[in-house]
């Protein structure tokens, strides 16, 4: 059984998840930790249930979401996995960092791809990888099937969508991402964001004002 734990971080409000299940065996998947007090939030956690960190996954590389991304790899000693088509976003991190109030961020190298098919595994747990661009190009996200819930990153949002106007961003194709490769997970799947509040794909297939299907 997967345990999900999620931290927000830094004035993008962003959502951090450490997934762990009974070998202790764990992942963290988009760690938003920059200050030293974010860090040792994670730190702490980890060493509390005495987990061992086996992966580092982004669903998408701007910027709110990769920040800790180096203070992981260092600490834990993992790779960093995420969609080749992410690769220009992280890299251009370190050229507007600044800009956004973040000049100690430290680059981080990927080092493996990840494509929708492949079944990220850890512990005794699986996770299925979906494609869904449209926030950013190489958008993807993490479904657990048995336990129904998907680590959605900024596709889908409680009554709202990942914005679009970002480089790399279409509004198309991120309704066409929601619609295809959300929406048929079932409607008792429970969609942990990127930002705020997780929800159902339910709920948002029934009232989302971007992407609701007409239930009628």
């Amino acid at each position: 059984m997967i345990k999900i734990q999620s931290f927000v971080f830094g004035p993008f409000m962003e959502n951090t998840y450490i997934l762990s299940d009974e070998t202790r065996e764990s992942i963290i998947i988009d760690p938003g930790c920059y200050e030293s007090e974010e860090k040792a939030l994670i730190t702490s956690y980890i060493e509390d249930n005495q987990l061992n960190v086996v992966k580092l996954l982004n669903t998408h590389c701007h910027i709110d979401h990769v920040l800790g991304n180096y203070f992981i790899k260092e600490k834990y000693k993992v790779s960093l996995g995420t969609h080749q088509l992410e690769e220009p976003l992280l890299k251009a991190v370190k050229a507007y960092s600044h800009n956004y109030g973040f000049p100690n961020y430290t680059e981080a190298e990927i080092d493996y791809f990840i494509e929708e098919g492949d079944v990220i595994k850890f512990g005794q747990s699986q996770l299925q990888v979906l494609f869904v661009p449209g926030h950013s190009p190489g958008h993807i996200a993490f479904f657990q099937p048995e336990q129904k819930f998907c680590i959605g990153g900024d596709v889908l949002f409680q009554g709202s969508i990942g914005r679009t106007d970002l480089p790399g961003g279409n509004f198309d194709t991120l309704i066409q991402s929601i619609h295809q490769k959300f929406f048929p997970l079932g409607d008792d799947v429970t969609v942990y964001c990127g930002h705020g509040s997780s929800t159902t794909v339910g709920e948002e297939k029934k009232s989302n004002p971007f992407c609701a299907i007409n239930m009628a």
